[in-house]
């Protein structure tokens, strides 16, 4: 292992419309991990969320963003565990308040296949300005941007 905490670190998601809370989640993965695999759902399993980007075009924005490392493998997500229930060498996976149930269903069919657990890094959401966590879908809505900033009002 090299300087960092973990030898191979996951992380996963959708990452529709790239925002500050993709940015925080993959940065601590970078942070701990000398190697990231990081999961993009699949153009037929991110689209049970509707209206998204293609994978291949998330995928790109991911490694666009990441241009100046090559420490990373992105890979398209089939489901929400990825290979991280097949390959034993996964040191910890790094997962949003949000999909933290996933991560302990990864580690009960890791222990259940006699592989070692995962160790769980939960990233807090980063919070709009109005306080409420930034998310794709809330950026789809036309009510804030990537950067958390209101963009129309919906007081009533």
């Amino acid at each position: 292992m090299g300087t960092k905490k973990y030898a191979k670190v996951a992380v996963g998601g959708t990452f529709d419309k790239f925002h500050d809370g993709h940015k925080k989640l993959l940065s601590t993965a970078f942070e701990l991990g000398d190697q990231i695999e990081i999961g993009v759902t699949s153009d037929a399993f991110g689209g049970l969320k509707g209206d998204i980007d293609s994978c291949k075009e998330r995928m790109n924005n991911l490694k666009l963003f990441f241009s100046d490392k090559s420490n990373f493998n992105v890979v398209p997500l089939e489901d929400p565990f990825g290979t991280t229930i097949y390959e034993e060498d996964f040191d910890a996976i790094v997962v949003s308040e949000e999909t933290e149930p996933t991560a302990l269903k990864i580690n009960e069919i890791r222990l259940s296949k006699g592989m070692e657990p995962l160790d769980i890094v939960i990233v807090s959401f980063v919070l709009a300005e109005d306080g409420n966590p930034i998310s794709s879908t809330r950026i789809r809505s036309g009510e804030i941007n990537r950067n958390g900033i209101i963009i129309i009002n919906r007081e009533i």
